[in-house]
């Protein structure tokens, strides 16, 4: 039998009635597909990340479950965009369990990469702990709060393209039009990529080439980290407070 953790500090909030999904297609990077998973975002209409989550989608409800700390403001927010349409928002004590190996019945596959393995709802988990931030780092994968962080970050330099986290197919939502003209007319400059990192230095510390800044260390895992990189100041190795920094040049894929 497969057994899988208690997930800390999710929250969840339901979403019901006739318009919902209508209502979260206009406001949503990636919709749900009926009865599976989708990892998705909520932007600002300037096209920076306010919050991240995963969407299921179910025969009465659709359920958001997103970093607890963000669950408020994103209440909040997503009431102001209800207006008149036929939508219920609330939270909703559903304890959120993940865990690696195959897929026991009523979970579903993380839609982000294989080897995040399945998360379910409506079931607590006491398996073994997993060093998921080291799993995070080897496929560069962002974390909210982390290298996901609300009125900065644009998910395209944060791999959501990638991670199927964002449709440039489904139409208009929230923050489209900026996601679409960086997607088809320009490239990107900057991003999170992974990088080797020898010596003692703190995640949030600044990434420096010679004299000039080149992006921040972020969630580290022995001697590799993710990190927020200017692409064209990162070909030599660079400094983060006493640790060498290196990359390979090579996108994360």
């Amino acid at each position: 039998m497969t057994i899988g953790e208690t997930v800390p500090v999710r929250a969840i909030l339901r979403i019901t009635g006739a318009d919902r999904r209508k209502f979260l297609n206009g406001l949503v990077t990636k919709d749900p597909a009926p009865g599976g998973l989708a990892w998705s975002a909520l932007l600002t209409p300037q096209g920076k990340y306010l919050a991240d989550f995963f969407l299921l989608d179910r025969d009465e409800e659709t359920l958001l479950d997103c970093a607890a700390a963000l669950a408020p403001a994103l209440l909040q927010r997503l009431s102001m965009y209800r207006l008149r349409a036929a939508v219920g928002i609330e939270p909703a004590d559903i304890p959120v369990t993940r865990g690696l190996g195959p897929v026991p019945d009523g979970a579903f596959p993380d839609p982000r990469h294989p080897a995040l393995g399945w998360r379910a709802y409506g079931r607590d988990g006491g398996g073994p702990e997993v060093d998921w931030d080291a799993i995070r780092v080897a496929h560069c994968i962002p974390e909210t709060g982390i290298e996901l962080v609300p009125n900065e970050s644009y998910i395209l330099e944060c791999g959501f393209e990638r991670l199927n986290g964002v449709d440039h197919r489904k139409g208009c939502y929230v923050g489209q039009e900026v996601t679409a003209r960086m997607k088809h007319k320009t490239e990107l400059r900057k991003g999170l990529v992974t990088v080797e990192v020898a010596g003692e230095a703190a995640p949030g510390t600044e990434i420096a080439a010679g004299d000039r800044a080149a992006g921040t260390l972020h969630t580290r895992a022995g001697d590799r980290a993710i990190a927020y990189l200017r692409f064209d100041r990162a070909a030599a190795p660079m400094q983060a407070g006493d640790a060498v920094v290196t990359w390979d040049g090579n996108q994360p894929g």
